[in-house]
């Protein structure tokens, strides 16, 4: 069971749930691919020049592609775990987004407290339809999401979200 679904109160419902784009993957995939298939053409490269047997400039190239392919490792381990351990959501009463793996960070906005919401994307944004979302709360409260995909449509699931809160009260 997801943290949004353990944390509805007594009659609060899930409205939408933001999720990343598959852009998103797919630069965290082209992170880890592209160095994995640089090392193995450098590694194939190296035997065919029968370079295995010796240090020469061969065998550097490679460590270096190596640790290429550790950052890239790294930098997909990342995106991925974000991806993994984050997740957002509006509910009947609130805005929530919790973030962790092995510790929990929450940020819960209740709807009336919603003063202003911004989308931003660029021109590629745009296009694919994706871009972050920052929510500002009364006081000094606000919260901006990762990359999420629609953004647009999770805002106007926000206002209409309040506005039924309203139309409730």
């Amino acid at each position: 069971m997801s943290y949004l679904q353990r944390s509805l109160g007594t009659g609060e419902t899930i409205i939408v749930r933001a999720r990343f784009h598959w852009l998103y993957s797919l630069t965290a995939w082209l992170w880890l691919l592209i160095p994995a298939i640089a090392l193995l053409a450098a590694g194939t490269w190296v035997r065919q020049q029968g370079g295995d047997t010796g240090s020469g400039p061969g065998l550097y190239g490679v460590g270096l592609v190596g640790l290429v392919f550790l950052a890239g490792l790294f930098v997909f381990l990342k995106m991925m775990i974000l991806k993994w351990s984050t997740e957002i959501g509006v509910t009947s009463h609130r805005f929530v987004e919790k973030r962790g793996l092995l510790s929990l960070h929450s940020n819960e906005i209740a709807l009336p407290n919603i003063e202003g919401v911004q989308v931003k994307q660029n021109l590629l944004g745009r296009i694919f339809g994706y871009g972050t979302v920052r929510i500002e709360g009364t006081g000094v409260d606000s919260v901006t999401t990762p990359t999420i995909a629609d953004p647009v449509g999770f805002v106007r699931a926000i206002q209409t979200a309040k506005e039924h809160l309203v139309a409730r009260v």
